[in-house]
């Protein structure tokens, strides 16, 4: 049993995961805002573990950031999120696309990614919370 699902859990991995590397399409509305420093793109799935572990991880930034990032999360594994794997090209989920304010990919992290490591990457980036 844990075989089979181990099995499909790969399968559907590939199968959200076969997008082609053609490159980046345009950004969607909601990713290209100028007012942002920072715009922060999650795609992962509401029902992948490591990717619910990043909810909280998503609203603290939002919260301690306001303003500066923006949070943008795309479920791959749903039809309206789906486009979204392809337009990154995303290995596995979930990943974090940081975008500067013009859309422009400046960091790229696959896997759960802490709010402490966030914090040192904006800190880097000259981006510091709102106090």
């Amino acid at each position: 049993m844990i075989r089979k699902s181990v099995i499909w859990m790969i399968w559907a991995l590939l199968f959200v995961c076969s997008a082609d590397m053609a490159g980046c399409t345009s950004l969607n509305a909601s990713e290209k805002d100028h007012k942002y420093e920072i715009i922060f793109v999650e795609l992962g799935s509401v029902k992948c573990i490591p990717c619910r572990m990043m909810q909280p991880v998503m609203e603290r930034l939002e919260r301690n950031f306001t303003g500066k990032v923006k949070v943008v999360f795309h479920d791959v594994w749903t039809k309206e999120g789906k486009p979204y794997a392809k337009q990154y090209r995303i290995r596995a989920i979930p990943t974090q696309v940081f975008l500067d304010r013009d859309g422009k990919e400046i960091y790229r992290h696959t896997g759960f990614l802490p709010y402490e490591e966030i914090l040192k990457l904006l800190k880097r980036l000259s981006v510091e919370p709102v106090q």
